[in-house]
């Protein structure tokens, strides 16, 4: 990409979509189009078809979805199924369509089979189902990937994907069901904190595994992805995991919260353990940068800041 290069970022109003933004602006690219909801709806076709076509971005980054955590998934599989993959379609066939240079579509970790080895490897796609608690998400991301696998393919574009470990970062949704796990846990702690409650509850056993990658790390990497050659598709996370039961006590001691942690063990827990093989991404020469304490730290001061601005 040039300084001067159009870009578009389908998504930019989303935790991942906005740290991109943020990256390409104060990389000093000067040509970056963005639309809201209002301004352009992904689901609709023709909507996005007469935006590709009046506006013929060069490099297009697909960051647009509809995300959240367990309980979301499990209650709105409809939604999650549905407008994923109608926006992935309309945007990555426009791309095609209107001679986008290049691609890069952001999925999800949870594309991978629940029973994966560890860590996973990109090879391990659809050798098995993903995990029930969040299958039309991931059947939708699946899609993304395997469409711009078929449009390499077919058409000799150099589309990317992305299948990064769990986001999380300044601007998250921080809502108390719809929340993925640390900012919903950033939430309930402060507000234990302020309340001067005693316990605060978690769900499941704390058990689980997860890779966490702040939204920043992730800008950075899809950034250096686009300005290399290859296609095809690559894991992105920091290498290393952390159980929920810890992750829980050290978002304790980032808040400051003084009482105790309880744990709910008739909710689900989900995969016992995910965590991504990233050195394909690493091998080309790109690490993360941001420590998982430093990261929840600085999310924390982002949402004491601006919480009430946030989606309640």
């Amino acid at each position: 990409m040039k300084k001067d290069s159009k870009i578009y970022v389908a998504g930019h109003g989303g935790l991942v979509g906005s740290a991109i933004l943020k990256k390409l602006i104060r990389d000093g690219y000067r040509n970056v189009i963005c639309r809201s909801h209002q301004e352009l709806d992904l689901i609709r076709q023709s909507n996005v078809e007469e935006f590709f076509e009046k506006e013929g971005p060069e490099y297009v980054f697909l960051v647009a979805a509809k995300v959240g955590g367990i309980q979301a998934n499990m209650t709105q599989p409809a939604e999650f199924i549905y407008k994923n993959l109608i926006m992935e379609a309309n945007v990555i066939n426009s791309s095609y369509e209107s001679g986008v240079k290049k691609l890069l579509f952001v999925g999800s970790g949870a594309v991978y089979p629940s029973n994966s080895p560890q860590p996973i490897r990109e090879e391990y796609l659809l050798t098995s189902p993903p995990d029930k608690s969040n299958e039309a998400y991931a059947i939708a991301k699946i899609a993304g990937l395997k469409m711009c696998e078929a449009y390499n393919k077919q058409y000799g574009t150099r589309y990317i994907s992305v299948m990064p470990s769990n986001i999380y970062g300044p601007g998250d949704n921080y809502h108390p069901k719809n929340s993925h796990v640390i900012p919903g846990l950033l939430r309930k702690f402060n507000e234990a904190k302020i309340n001067n409650k005693e316990k605060v509850e978690m769900w499941g056993t704390g058990a689980p595994l997860r890779e966490f990658l702040h939204s920043d790390d992730l800008a950075d990497a899809c950034c250096f992805l686009m300005g290399h050659e290859e296609g095809g598709y690559f894991n992105a996370g920091n290498g290393y995991d952390i159980s929920i039961r810890d992750l829980g006590y050290l978002i304790k001691d980032v808040v400051g919260f003084k009482g105790e942690i309880s744990f709910d063990v008739s909710m689900p827990d989900g995969t016992p353990k995910k965590l991504l093989d990233s050195s394909k991404l690493f091998n080309l020469g790109w690490r993360p940068k941001i420590d998982l304490k430093e990261g929840i730290a600085d999310t924390y001061q982002d949402y004491i800041k601006n919480c009430n601005n946030y989606r309640s």
